[in-house]
């Protein structure tokens, strides 16, 4: 739905696998083969993908300042099963934070939860206000205080409501 450029890094899986269900028509790319292809997942793991999915959005919600869209269990517990190595190389001494597995989707994503953490962009990944919408964006704005994903879709519908409501 939006126009707007991927997230930086790891943040683009978690924007990318928060948007896999477009709200206001029901599709879920999750349903089709291709769709799970994309995350590496079985048909059999739909139901997890979907429960980290709406966890997720309810944290990108919060990062906005909007309450949960419904109750999910805590993000934080569904991460906690999945453990992360540090790495440091030898040559400079730089660190990493990686999954202990890489092929669970879970593990990819708490990989890209704690890069965003150290590189100070996860606040900046969004769900957006539009209750029909909510769809993950990652926010470029100087002061971190977008609230749609399209300014030309969302952000128009909520102006439009707000001025026929004050008519």
């Amino acid at each position: 739905m939006s126009e707007r450029s991927p997230a930086p890094g790891g943040l683009a899986l978690v924007e990318s696998l928060v948007n896999t269900v477009d709200l206001e028509s029901g599709a879920d790319a999750l349903d089709t083969a291709e769709g799970r292809a994309r995350f590496g997942i079985a048909e059999a793991e739909v139901a997890q993908a979907r429960e980290l999915r709406e966890s997720l959005r309810v944290v990108l919600l919060a990062h906005a300042g909007h309450p949960p869209h419904r109750t999910v269990t805590p993000l934080g517990e569904l991460l906690a099963a999945a453990p992360l190595l540090l790495t440091v190389a030898a040559a400079d001494g730089s660190a990493t934070l990686t999954p202990a597995d890489a092929r669970p989707l879970l593990s990819r994503v708490a990989a890209a939860v704690a890069e965003s953490l150290v590189a100070g962009t996860w606040t900046r990944l969004k769900a957006c206000e539009a209750v029909d919408c909510h769809w993950a964006y990652y926010d470029r704005s100087p002061a971190g205080r977008g609230r749609w994903c399209s300014m030309q879709v969302c952000g128009a519908r909520a102006k439009m409501r707000r001025y026929r409501a004050r008519g």
